[in-house]
């Protein structure tokens, strides 16, 4: 059976499975700052006491691609010694600063309850605030969240509006699943050529059962 069908419950797997550690790596361009730049060009060449003390000047300034990597080092203990609460305070800088990699890294931890209290109103939020920026794995947990009413009020239209986004943006999970949304009329009408386009995008992002389903609709729409 495939995984998105059956009430697509393996969206939300996805989600919870997720590293929740600011998504364990670094953010390595080096923006427009040069302590920023400097953090960057000593953690490539794997000097990573000099890079936790270059992003700690960006960081201490507001920069956020800064804040967030000094949280990845701390979570890790890449550079410093492991200390949780240091990282989230640093991710906790980035999320309120707009970075949406971090509002996202932010949200699995409430969603979790990693180094947070379990929060999945919490975690619905964030997601939103990095959905809204066009994070396209926000888009899908946020959409998950609407779909099965974790911490929001169940709304499947919303769902399909965000697995639809993130579907644009190349998901092939969220292609299916809006394809089977489209084909089954959950939250949207039923509408059996966009079912068809969706299936048929995530059957060329490598889904098998896609492009078995693709057919299926072919098929109908072709009256066979």
């Amino acid at each position: 059976m495939h995984p998105y069908t059956v009430s697509l419950f393996g969206a939300l797997l996805a989600c919870l499975l997720a590293s929740a550690a600011a998504n364990d790596r670094l953010h390595l361009t080096p923006d427009d700052d040069a302590d920023l730049a400097a953090g960057v060009s000593a953690y490539e060449a794997r000097d990573v006491a000099r890079a936790a003390a270059a992003f700690r000047k960006a960081a201490e300034r507001n920069q956020r691609t800064a804040q967030f990597n000094l949280a990845v080092m701390y979570f890790a203990g890449d550079g410093v010694a492991v200390d949780p609460q240091a990282g989230l305070h640093w991710l906790r800088k980035a999320a309120d600063n707009g970075m949406p990699r971090a509002q996202h890294a932010l949200a699995l931890l409430f969603d979790r309850g990693e180094h947070v209290p379990k929060s999945v109103a919490q975690a619905t939020e964030w997601y939103r605030k990095a959905a809204e920026q066009g994070w396209r794995d926000a888009q899908v947990n946020l959409a998950t969240q609407y779909f099965l009413g974790r911490g929001t009020v169940r709304d499947l239209a919303q769902a399909a509006r965000w697995y639809e986004k993130a579907a644009e943006q190349g998901d092939e999970g969220a292609c299916y699943i809006v394809a089977s949304m489209y084909e089954r009329g959950d939250g949207v009408a039923i509408d059996l050529p966009l079912a068809y386009y969706w299936y048929a995008q995530a059957s060329s992002l490598g889904d098998r059962t896609a492009e078995l389903k693709a057919r299926e609709i072919l098929a109908k729409l072709r009256g066979n």
